[in-house]
This record gives structure tokens, sequence and C-alpha cells, in this order.
């Protein structure tokens, strides 16, 4: 079910989106963690999340799918 109001809400969380961010940047999860200051289990839960919201397999589907929405820049 799409969403068409005029304010498109966010897909991603804050956090999920600068995770993903970094990951882009071909950060590993250890980077992500230390430079977000989280667990590296944190980084895997908000990579994980963001999977299943967008209905895909893998961290590369997922940065492809979310380059695609226009929700991350490469």
């Amino acid at each position: 079910m799409k969403n068409y109001d005029h304010k498109p809400k966010q897909l991603l969380t804050k956090r999920e989106r600068e995770v993903f961010e970094l990951l882009v940047q071909d950060k590993t999860t250890k980077d992500i963690a230390q430079e977000l200051f989280i667990s590296e289990k944190t980084v895997r839960n908000h990579i994980s999340n963001a999977m299943q919201k967008l209905g895909v397999k893998g961290r590369s589907q997922a940065v492809v799918e979310l380059i695609r929405m226009g929700e991350l820049e490469v």
C-alpha cells in the first residue's frame, strides 16, 4: 500500500539511515559500530530491520533498493 501524501514518511529511522550511509562507503560492521558508538550487534539489527522493511534478502540488495527509491545517495 503506497502512501501518496505530500510529505512522504521516511522509510528508515534516522539511525538506520546513518548505518546505510556508512555502509555505502564500504565501511564494515565494526567500522560503523565504532563511528556511531553502538555495538556491532546493534548495527546488524539496524541493517536487518531495514532489510525487512524493504523486503530484501541482503545488504547489497537493500542498498540498491534504497538508492532506487531515492532514500540513499552514493
